[in-house]
């Protein structure tokens, strides 16, 4: 653990050479401060205080020298605290920060199937607690680097002084270290406990927070609360027990520096009654250690912290080094206009379970609109994320005028393909906001032709603000159907050249549904459509209709081909048709 803790400092340093380098030269302008003020007290005492006791009046220059000098080491003491507090400061927050952005920019570089495997909450807390934890012993890393120039100060100093004392410190200092190596090994494990704990509290409340609405309508707040409770109350039980271990621990580390200056007084008197040191020695070599004693504290807080940051490190570093991401071609956007997307011999299975799609092969044409039905489980929306590269298939290709998605660029797919989502997300936003999305080129005229194709216009014209008015979290003030209708605003507006509905129109009127997608058919949208659909007229509108069953392709056709040639379709349209009624 103490290795692992160092090499993480290093890497600090490494990362933050000028702040460190900066608190450094403070916090060693302090030691030597802290140092030199012992023996500039030693002096005063010796030379000014006890010959002005035997002589029975006070020199006024001595007097006015030794408090001169007494004045300029507490200004540089003074100076030197502040450089360390800015440069460990600075280090520290800097350090945070960076690494914030790194884990951020890493989520969004991971695929999706990395992100179902890890619980939202337990992302946050690698973002906020761990980084937090991981460079918390940053704030004394400056001032326990000057503390080691300081002992070295100072025991070179007492063996000037008298080498009997100089073994009294340099007995005591190691004794300090070994203390301190038993603590991280005692609470190594207990913390690692802890720093899990953080995470597993963060899950369950951002999961009974998204729930809120289900928490709600259920009833479930009592059982929510006791979930809560429970992990609550572990994460509790195992702070206590890190505690109990520093109880432990710290009142040994601070009784130390303590114990050495009485060791010294008691050792100093010895030495001065046979002659060897004089009083001024005896008053610098224990002002030294009674000094000495926060400042070697500061090793002793480096040292606590450093396995509860070498836990929060290598949770970060889980993430940053995680596997799966997405590997970009060069291929840039082609001329807008509707694609061509084409599925030839495709498998896929999830986290190399078994697969659930098998052999996939089909073609949605350039401006024509297909549709995708089937079961619960057949897989549809496998098909719509493969279709938009959220994944990428286990074998055959999916192809985009030609070209396989790999290939092309991350902003070439970016803007030719547009999924919305059967699950719609809204931000906390305005209505421009949340359809521009900060895109480079969009302005109000396609907002509102976006608008227009999705069949939000109206009620978007109708907002107190039109375009301008904010929606609230996740669109708390519109209803299902009108943040269904945004989202599909916010695909429209980039003009995508394959627009993926993944049972995007669920919470639409059927009415405004078909004129939907009759607008999307039309010349106006500029986009190929491929829509996982339920509804009877839904389906009616596509030029053709891919029937799944079970991940394999077991009819296309038109609607009334199906109808009249695949049982299992036409009991399965009739079904959602009964139940829709």
């Amino acid at each position: 653990m103490l290795g692992r803790g160092l090499r993480l400092l290093g890497r600090a340093i490494h990362d933050e050479p000028g702040m460190f380098t900066y608190g450094v030269l403070g916090s060693s302008l302090f030691a030597l401060m802290t140092v030199a003020s012992a023996y500039v007290v030693g002096a005063v005492v010796g030379r000014v205080a006890v010959p002005a006791f035997q002589a029975h009046r006070v020199a006024t220059g001595g007097l006015t020298l030794g408090a001169a000098v007494i004045v300029a080491v507490a200004v540089l003491k003074v100076v030197g605290i502040f450089g360390r507090r800015l440069g460990a400061g600075r280090m520290q927050f800097n350090l945070e920060a960076r690494y914030r952005r790194q884990v951020t920019r890493r989520y969004l570089d991971l695929p999706i199937a990395w992100h179902q495997r890890h619980a939202t909450g337990e992302l946050l807390s690698n973002a906020n607690a761990d980084i937090e934890a991981a460079w918390y012993p940053i704030a004394p890393f400056p001032f326990a680097v000057g503390t080691i120039v300081m002992l070295v100060a100072a025991v070179v100093s007492l063996f000037v002084v008298d080498w009997v004392l100089a073994l009294v410190g340099v007995g005591l200092f190691p004794l300090l270290f070994g203390v301190n190596v038993l603590y991280s090994r005692a609470v190594s494990g207990r913390v690692t406990r802890a720093q899990q704990l953080r995470a597993e509290v963060s899950t369950v409340a951002h999961e009974s927070f998204d729930g809120a609405l289900v928490v709600k309508a259920m009833g479930r707040e009592q059982a929510e609360t006791l979930r809560f409770a429970g992990r609550a109350g572990e994460l509790r039980d195992a702070m206590i027990s890190v505690g109990r271990v520093r109880g432990l621990f710290d009142p040994v580390l601070d009784a130390l520096p303590s114990l050495g200056t009485l060791a010294v007084l008691l050792v100093g008197a010895l030495r001065l009654r046979s002659g060897a040191i004089d009083l001024g020695d005896v008053v610098s070599v224990s002002f030294l250690f009674t000094v000495l004693g926060f400042p070697v504290q500061a090793i002793g807080y480096l040292l606590a912290e450093l396995p509860r940051s070498v836990v929060g490190w290598e949770r970060v570093q889980r993430v940053l080094v995680a596997s799966g991401d997405m590997v970009y071609g060069e291929v840039p956007q082609a001329e807008r206009g509707p694609a061509t997307l084409t599925f030839d011999r495709v498998s896929f299975g999830y986290g190399g379970g078994p697969l659930v799609l098998h052999d996939i092969s089909f073609e949605v044409p350039a401006g024509r609109t297909v549709a995708l039905v089937g079961p619960t489980g057949s897989g549809k929306s496998t098909v719509a994320s493969l279709a938009a590269r959220l994944v990428d298939p286990g074998s055959g290709t999916v192809s985009l005028d030609d070209r396989p998605l790999p290939e092309l660029s991350a902003a070439a797919l970016a803007g030719a393909v547009a999924l919305v989502p059967q699950v719609p997300f809204v931000f906390d936003d305005s209505v421009r906001g949340n359809v521009t999305l900060d895109r480079e080129g969009i302005d109000d005229a396609q907002v509102w032709q976006a608008l227009r194709l999705a069949q939000a216009d109206g009620f978007v014209a109708a907002l107190p603000d039109s375009m301008a008015t904010a929606v609230g979290e996740r669109g708390t003030s519109l209803s299902g159907g009108q943040r269904q209708r945004l989202t599909l605003a916010r695909a429209l507006a980039g003009r995508p050249g394959l627009l993926i509905l993944d049972d995007a129109t669920s919470a639409v009127d059927p009415r405004v549904e078909a004129a939907i997608l009759a607008a999307l058919r039309g010349a106006d949208a500029g986009a190929s459509v491929l829509v996982v659909a339920y509804r009877r007229a839904t389906i009616a509108l596509a030029d053709e209709v891919i029937y799944l069953e079970r991940g394999r392709v077991v009819a296309r056709g038109t609607h009334p081909e199906l109808l009249e040639t695949v049982p299992g379709y036409a009991a399965l349209v009739r079904a959602y048709e009964q139940v829709a009624a």
